[in-house]
Protein backbone atom coordinates (compact mmCIF):
# COMPACT_ATOMS: atom_id res chain seq x y z
CA UNK A 1 0.00 0.00 0.00
CA UNK A 2 0.90 3.52 -0.31
CA UNK A 3 0.12 7.55 0.86
CA UNK A 4 -1.56 9.55 -1.28
CA UNK A 5 -1.04 13.60 -0.26
CA UNK A 6 -2.42 16.88 -1.93
CA UNK A 7 -0.89 20.10 -1.39
CA UNK A 8 -2.96 23.06 -1.81
CA UNK A 9 -0.54 25.81 -1.86
CA UNK A 10 -0.36 25.52 -5.43
CA UNK A 11 -2.75 25.71 -8.12
CA UNK A 12 -3.38 23.37 -9.54
CA UNK A 13 -3.03 21.24 -6.42
CA UNK A 14 -0.23 19.23 -6.51
CA UNK A 15 -0.35 15.18 -5.81
CA UNK A 16 2.64 13.51 -3.51
CA UNK A 17 3.05 9.97 -3.09
CA UNK A 18 4.83 8.09 -0.37
CA UNK A 19 6.16 4.47 -0.16
CA UNK A 20 4.13 2.93 3.40
CA UNK A 21 7.29 0.96 3.51
CA UNK A 22 10.60 1.25 2.39
CA UNK A 23 9.86 -2.04 -0.13
CA UNK A 24 6.82 0.32 -1.57
CA UNK A 25 9.33 3.51 -1.96
CA UNK A 26 11.34 0.95 -3.88
CA UNK A 27 8.20 0.38 -6.17
CA UNK A 28 8.06 3.87 -6.89
CA UNK A 29 11.43 3.79 -8.32
CA UNK A 30 11.28 0.84 -10.43
CA UNK A 31 7.85 1.45 -12.08
CA UNK A 32 9.01 4.49 -13.19
CA UNK A 33 5.54 6.16 -11.27
CA UNK A 34 6.79 10.07 -12.11
CA UNK A 35 8.48 10.18 -15.03
CA UNK A 36 8.86 14.01 -14.76
CA UNK A 37 8.81 14.42 -10.72
CA UNK A 38 11.25 14.03 -7.85
CA UNK A 39 12.01 12.45 -4.90
CA UNK A 40 12.13 14.28 -1.43
CA UNK A 41 13.98 12.33 0.90
CA UNK A 42 16.30 13.29 4.67
CA UNK A 43 19.81 13.95 4.26
CA UNK A 44 22.21 11.01 6.16
CA UNK A 45 19.10 9.67 8.16
CA UNK A 46 16.52 7.16 7.11
CA UNK A 47 13.30 8.53 5.79
CA UNK A 48 10.44 7.29 3.59
CA UNK A 49 10.79 8.16 -0.51
CA UNK A 50 8.63 11.50 -0.76
CA UNK A 51 7.47 11.79 -4.42
CA UNK A 52 5.77 15.28 -6.19
CA UNK A 53 4.45 14.91 -8.99
CA UNK A 54 5.50 17.83 -11.12
CA UNK A 55 2.44 20.11 -12.64
CA UNK A 56 2.62 20.99 -16.04
CA UNK A 57 4.98 23.61 -16.74
CA UNK A 58 7.40 23.24 -13.19
CA UNK A 59 10.66 22.07 -13.27
CA UNK A 60 12.67 20.47 -10.31
CA UNK A 61 14.89 23.80 -9.93
CA UNK A 62 11.60 25.99 -10.38
CA UNK A 63 9.46 24.28 -7.54
CA UNK A 64 6.92 27.07 -5.85
CA UNK A 65 8.71 27.94 -2.24
CA UNK A 66 5.64 26.92 -0.32
CA UNK A 67 5.65 23.58 -1.75
CA UNK A 68 9.05 23.17 -1.76
CA UNK A 69 8.04 23.88 2.28
CA UNK A 70 5.37 21.20 2.20
CA UNK A 71 7.76 18.73 0.85
CA UNK A 72 10.20 19.07 3.34
CA UNK A 73 7.72 19.29 6.13
CA UNK A 74 6.15 16.17 4.98
CA UNK A 75 9.62 14.57 4.41
CA UNK A 76 10.59 15.26 8.06
CA UNK A 77 7.46 13.85 9.06
CA UNK A 78 7.93 10.54 7.75
CA UNK A 79 11.13 9.93 8.98
CA UNK A 80 11.21 8.12 12.29
CA UNK A 81 14.58 9.83 13.44
CA UNK A 82 14.43 13.16 11.57
CA UNK A 83 11.09 13.70 12.79
CA UNK A 84 12.75 13.86 16.38
CA UNK A 85 15.01 16.43 15.28
CA UNK A 86 15.58 20.24 14.53
CA UNK A 87 17.56 21.68 12.35
CA UNK A 88 17.81 19.05 9.71
CA UNK A 89 18.33 18.90 6.37
CA UNK A 90 16.14 17.58 3.18
CA UNK A 91 17.83 16.73 -0.35
CA UNK A 92 15.38 16.73 -3.24
CA UNK A 93 16.44 15.99 -6.93
CA UNK A 94 14.94 15.20 -10.53
CA UNK A 95 13.49 11.41 -10.94
CA UNK A 96 16.17 11.01 -14.02
CA UNK A 97 18.70 11.74 -11.48
CA UNK A 98 18.21 8.71 -9.04
CA UNK A 99 20.64 5.69 -9.39
CA UNK A 100 19.25 2.01 -8.58
CA UNK A 101 21.02 -1.07 -9.45
CA UNK A 102 20.83 -4.09 -8.09
CA UNK A 103 23.67 -4.21 -5.23
CA UNK A 104 22.00 -1.38 -3.48
CA UNK A 105 19.35 -2.41 -0.33
CA UNK A 106 15.91 -2.18 -1.01
CA UNK A 107 14.79 1.44 -0.77
CA UNK A 108 17.79 2.51 -1.06
CA UNK A 109 19.02 5.19 -3.66
CA UNK A 110 21.83 7.18 -5.09
CA UNK A 111 22.91 10.20 -7.75
CA UNK A 112 24.10 10.41 -10.94
CA UNK A 113 25.15 13.93 -10.75
CA UNK A 114 25.53 15.36 -7.30
CA UNK A 115 25.48 18.83 -8.67
CA UNK A 116 21.79 18.32 -9.47
CA UNK A 117 20.75 17.64 -6.11
CA UNK A 118 19.54 20.68 -4.42
CA UNK A 119 18.54 20.78 0.10
CA UNK A 120 16.22 22.61 2.60
CA UNK A 121 17.34 23.08 6.09
CA UNK A 122 14.09 22.47 7.94
CA UNK A 123 14.69 23.87 11.61
CA UNK A 124 11.46 22.30 13.44
CA UNK A 125 8.25 20.67 12.26
CA UNK A 126 5.21 22.68 11.55
CA UNK A 127 2.26 21.04 12.76
CA UNK A 128 -0.20 23.59 11.59
CA UNK A 129 1.80 21.90 7.84
CA UNK A 130 1.53 18.48 8.28
CA UNK A 131 -1.90 18.34 9.87
CA UNK A 132 -3.19 20.16 6.36
CA UNK A 133 -1.36 17.40 4.37
CA UNK A 134 -3.09 14.63 6.43
CA UNK A 135 -6.39 15.35 5.94
CA UNK A 136 -5.89 15.13 2.37
CA UNK A 137 -3.93 11.49 3.04
CA UNK A 138 -5.53 8.55 1.13
CA UNK A 139 -4.17 4.79 1.41
CA UNK A 140 -4.74 2.37 -1.56
CA UNK A 141 -2.56 0.25 -3.98
CA UNK A 142 -1.72 1.45 -7.52
CA UNK A 143 -0.90 0.42 -10.75
CA UNK A 144 2.06 3.23 -10.63
CA UNK A 145 2.96 2.16 -14.19
CA UNK A 146 -0.95 2.36 -15.53
CA UNK A 147 -0.80 6.37 -13.75
CA UNK A 148 2.10 7.26 -14.90
CA UNK A 149 0.40 5.96 -18.89
CA UNK A 150 -2.58 7.82 -18.30
CA UNK A 151 -0.64 11.07 -16.74
CA UNK A 152 1.37 11.31 -20.34
CA UNK A 153 -2.00 10.14 -21.88
CA UNK A 154 -3.09 13.31 -20.33
CA UNK A 155 -0.30 15.48 -21.46
CA UNK A 156 -0.50 14.77 -24.82
CA UNK A 157 -3.97 15.91 -24.73
CA UNK A 158 -3.29 18.96 -23.72
CA UNK A 159 -0.45 19.02 -25.63
CA UNK A 160 -2.25 18.35 -29.02
CA UNK A 161 -5.44 21.05 -27.95
CA UNK A 162 -2.62 23.59 -27.46
CA UNK A 163 -1.51 22.85 -30.96
CA UNK A 164 -4.80 23.32 -32.29
CA UNK A 165 -5.12 26.55 -30.42
CA UNK A 166 -2.07 27.93 -31.78
CA UNK A 167 -3.23 26.59 -35.48
CA UNK A 168 -6.39 28.58 -35.17
CA UNK A 169 -5.02 31.57 -34.03
CA UNK A 170 -2.34 31.50 -36.98
CA UNK A 171 -5.02 30.90 -39.35
CA UNK A 172 -6.63 34.27 -37.64
CA UNK A 173 -3.63 36.17 -38.05
CA UNK A 174 -2.95 35.34 -41.55
CA UNK A 175 -6.01 35.97 -42.88
CA UNK A 176 -6.00 39.58 -40.94
CA UNK A 177 -3.32 40.04 -42.56
CA UNK A 178 -4.33 39.32 -46.09
CA UNK A 179 -7.71 41.40 -45.67
CA UNK A 180 -5.54 43.96 -44.69
CA UNK A 181 -3.10 43.77 -47.23
CA UNK A 182 -6.13 44.01 -49.75
CA UNK A 183 -7.58 46.88 -48.37
CA UNK A 184 -4.53 48.84 -48.78
CA UNK A 185 -3.61 47.85 -52.34
CA UNK A 186 -7.27 48.50 -53.18
CA UNK A 187 -7.83 51.30 -51.39
CA UNK A 188 -8.41 53.97 -54.56
CA UNK A 189 -10.27 52.11 -56.21
CA UNK A 190 -13.47 53.89 -56.28
CA UNK A 191 -11.96 56.90 -56.85
CA UNK A 192 -11.21 55.46 -60.27
CA UNK A 193 -14.31 54.12 -61.31
CA UNK A 194 -16.05 55.62 -64.63
CA UNK A 195 -18.93 57.16 -63.34
CA UNK A 196 -15.89 59.05 -60.76
CA UNK A 197 -13.86 59.87 -63.55
CA UNK A 198 -16.60 61.10 -65.79
CA UNK A 199 -18.21 63.57 -63.23
CA UNK A 200 -14.67 64.94 -62.95
CA UNK A 201 -13.92 65.15 -66.32
CA UNK A 202 -14.07 68.90 -67.66
CA UNK A 203 -15.23 67.58 -70.87
CA UNK A 204 -18.63 66.90 -69.78
CA UNK A 205 -18.98 70.11 -67.89
CA UNK A 206 -21.36 72.79 -69.34
CA UNK A 207 -19.74 75.87 -71.50
CA UNK A 208 -20.11 78.41 -69.22
CA UNK A 209 -18.06 76.36 -66.16
CA UNK A 210 -15.38 78.31 -65.59
CA UNK A 211 -17.81 81.74 -65.37
CA UNK A 212 -18.40 79.57 -61.86
CA UNK A 213 -14.69 81.02 -60.71
CA UNK A 214 -15.14 84.41 -61.89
Amino acid sequence: MVYYFKSTVVDPPAFVYVGKDKFESGRGINQVWLGGGCLFHVDKLSSAHIYLRLNEGDTWDNIPEDLLTDLAQLTKANSIEGNKKDNITIIYTPWSNLKKDGSMAVGQVSFKDQRRVKKILVSTRENMIINRLNKTKVEKQPDLQQEREDHRRELRKRDQAAQQQRKKEEARVQKERQEKKWQKDHAYDDLFTEENMESSSNQNRAADWEEDFM
